[in-house]
């Protein structure tokens, strides 16, 4: 039996919301989100909240479960990358990513953290973390990479493939989720598709096998140099007869409609129970048009009907 379960708790400057996955013979699963509740304090207030907010999440979760998560994967929100990524202190526990994309409640910062019951992790290279289940997360790499968009998509991908390759699983049939945060996507986008088709068809996903569930949105990394930033979850215990690709065809077109290559969205079969990782997903139709064009609030009712 597989149940979900929300929380919301309050510190003095900071709000965490939890969503917990509960399935019988399956290990646990939690998603947080720690918002600071300051919005005009400065960025070294807030990340003073939110530092302290996100070390009570863990326990918080154990309070609730009477079972041991850690983190897998934790993503910062900030407002000004540039400026503000050399005071976040890594926790050295898990794969993590600073993405430059302003909260919409106008604070500095906001934190985004995947937990697992047993998932300790540890660092298989330059910013990959794994746990022993075989699961792997691409945060940050230390590594800095130079190029375009389209070398940066494509050295990302190839270091993810090679990644896999040594660990014994392949980009086509193991790396389940990706995310490219782009600096001036509406210049830099082309450069990432044309550079993901080309790997992806060298690498055996093509129309005629499948893609990856991803996301590409606008996004600065603390490097204003750097256009790309990449970031991608793989599990290396899955085969081809574990992974569903779903379409959603009834409101989205096929993605290679438009030249792009990834999938609307992953389900993999575990003993126990399912998870669907979605993609990236906007307010179009199943033609890949935009619907309600210039008003926010039926775009979103749009965007979330597509995810349903």
């Amino acid at each position: 039996m597989s149940k979900m379960r929300y929380t919301t708790f309050h510190t003095a400057d900071a709000v965490v919301n939890i969503s917990i996955f509960d399935s019988e013979g399956s290990r646990m699963q939690a998603h947080a989100i720690v918002k600071s509740m300051i919005p005009d304090a400065s960025f070294a207030e807030q990340l003073r909240g939110i530092t302290e907010a996100s070390k009570t999440v863990a326990a918080r979760i154990e309070e609730l479960t009477e079972r041991h998560v850690s983190p897998v994967f934790r993503r910062y929100y900030l407002s000004d990358p540039a400026n503000q990524a050399e005071h976040i202190r890594h926790g050295h526990d898990c794969a993590e990513s600073i993405v430059g994309q302003s909260p919409l409640d106008h604070t500095k910062i906001a934190q985004w953290i995947w937990l697992q019951e047993d998932g300790e992790c540890h660092c298989c290279t330059d910013g990959l973390w794994g746990n022993r289940y075989g699961q792997l997360w691409q945060g940050d790499p230390e590594l800095k990479l130079r190029g375009n968009a389209a070398d940066l998509t494509e050295k990302a991908l190839e270091r993810m493939s090679q990644s896999l390759l040594s660990a014994g699983g392949r980009l086509s049939d193991h790396c389940l989720r990706t995310w490219f945060m782009v600096r001036d996507i509406d210049v830099n986008y082309p450069g990432v598709v044309a550079a993901r088709n080309k790997v992806f068809a060298k690498s055996g996903l093509t129309t005629e096998s499948h893609f990856i569930a991803s996301t590409g949105i606008g996004a600065y990394h603390r490097d204003p140099n750097q256009t790309v930033s990449f970031n991608a979850f793989a599990d290396l215990t899955l085969s081809s007869a574990d992974i569903t690709y779903l379409k959603g065809r009834s409101h989205l077109n096929p993605t290679a409609e438009y030249g792009v290559a990834f999938e609307r969205a992953t389900a993999t079969d575990y003993p126990c129970h399912r998870e669907v990782l979605v993609s990236g997903t906007a307010s179009i139709d199943s033609k890949g048009m935009i619907v309600a064009q210039g008003d926010i609030l039926a775009q979103t009712e749009r965007m979330t009907e597509n995810i349903e």
